[in-house]
């Protein structure tokens, strides 16, 4: 038992670590968001902690089914797990871009590549094991909301 659990611990600890670590960054800054004017359906800022927490838990399961699949080759599994680590990637620098460098457009451009890395991810896993893909979708429904977002905080405030 310990030995299945493992792998899910720690893939959810990494992809709520990268979280972790890019809102340290960026604490002292997220009053941008109290600052700015805000398109239509923004929600109330304590609102984005909570649903990217349960976004981070949900994406470090899907990668440990990823991870611990039986059935799909080394080669496959880890060509997807390398995607969903770039999106992590990307995900961690967003909030530097758009919070602490308030380049607004720019981090929409950046949101453009996440959502195009979480959209690799879910097809690479759908492949594997779909279950795992379906976790994934509501992070990237959340990052497209995300670009709505971001893209009328740059138009509204340029």
């Amino acid at each position: 038992m310990k030995k299945k659990i493992k792998p899910y611990v720690i893939s959810i600890a990494i992809s709520l670590g990268v979280g972790i670590i890019s809102a340290l960054l960026t604490r002292g800054n997220m009053n941008i968001y109290e600052e700015v004017r805000t398109p239509p359906l923004s929600p109330p800022s304590f609102l984005f902690p909570v649903v990217w927490t349960v976004l981070y838990i949900l994406m470090g399961i899907s990668a440990a089914m990823i991870y611990t699949d039986k059935t799909a080759s080394k080669r496959q599994k880890d060509s997807a797990l390398y995607t969903y680590a770039a999106s992590l990637f990307v995900n961690f620098f967003w909030s530097i871009i758009f919070f602490n460098m308030r380049a607004f457009l720019f981090a929409f451009i950046w949101l453009l590549l996440l959502l195009y890395l979480i959209i690799s991810t879910i097809l690479q896993y759908r492949r594997i094991n779909p279950v795992a893909a379906y976790l994934q979708i509501p992070y990237a429904l959340w990052v497209t909301f995300a670009g709505y977002l971001n893209f009328g905080i740059w138009f509204l405030n340029r």
